[in-house]
């Protein structure tokens, strides 16, 4: 049944929709959708003064059109809206921007600590190389002094002779360089996870931005000096 088939009175039915209104249960999609209904409503829907509320209700930081003006409120509301759609379809388009772009840095100090981290992990494999090496030195150092067959102590009198560094010097710098290169890697792997997981928020940020490209985009951004401590942090690390 319409609104204008019913018993109440067109006077009862304005009221309901000043009510919903001045209440803020009704908004402009209501009196839209209220406008297709039947003949009484598009015409109640339609009228002036209920606009002219909605529109101070959702614009109130706009100035009140003088009562002399020959536009109607519904027009007003529209070229308001359509402006305030444009200015928050701007600011989605600068905010997906922002977000890009931070996720592209992210992008891009993961893949260089990716790449001093393989790195420091191909020094410390020769530096264990090296360390091993210097060991069978030592062995074969301290065998020379035992009996043992010609051939074999030939061999290890070769390995002696051709290592020209103090082995036990040497062995003791690289103690120092392999565990030095543990810390690195360790820094560089817990820096990594860090930064794989902003990535992965700015990411969801920007699905959520994506998904709702009307909403009110004010995004925190981070003061420089915090920005600067991540990046000294950063520096450390691939030293």
């Amino acid at each position: 049944m319409s609104a204008s088939d019913s018993a109440l009175p067109e006077e009862l039915w304005r009221r309901i929709l000043e009510i919903g209104i001045e209440s803020s249960n009704f908004n402009y999609k209501d009196l839209c959708c209220l406008s297709i209904t039947c003949t009484l409503l598009n015409r109640l829907s339609s009228d002036d003064s209920l606009w002219s509320s909605l529109f101070f209700a959702d614009f109130p930081q706009y100035q009140q059109p003088s009562s002399s003006c020959s536009v109607s409120s519904k027009w007003l509301y529209k070229i308001r809206y359509e402006k305030v759609r444009e200015q928050k379809l701007l600011a989605h388009r600068r905010a997906v921007l922002r977000i890009q772009s931070e996720i592209n840095e992210h992008s891009r100090r993961i893949g260089e600590m990716e790449l001093r981290s393989a790195e420091e992990k191909g020094k410390m494999k020769n530096t264990v190389a090296e360390m091993l090496n210097l060991r069978k030195i030592s062995q074969a150092k301290v065998a020379l002094n035992v009996w043992q067959p010609e051939i074999v102590r030939g061999k290890q009198k070769q390995m002696v002779e051709q290592c020209n560094v103090p082995i036990d010097n040497r062995i003791h710098a690289i103690e120092m360089e392999l565990k030095l290169c543990k810390q690195q890697i360790q820094g560089l792997e817990k820096a990594l996870s860090v930064e794989k997981k902003r990535m992965q928020t700015a990411k969801e940020k920007l699905a959520s931005v994506e998904y709702h490209p009307l909403r009110e985009f004010n995004l925190t951004v981070h003061p420089v000096d915090e920005n600067d401590m991540r990046r000294k942090r950063l520096k450390n690390f691939i030293k």
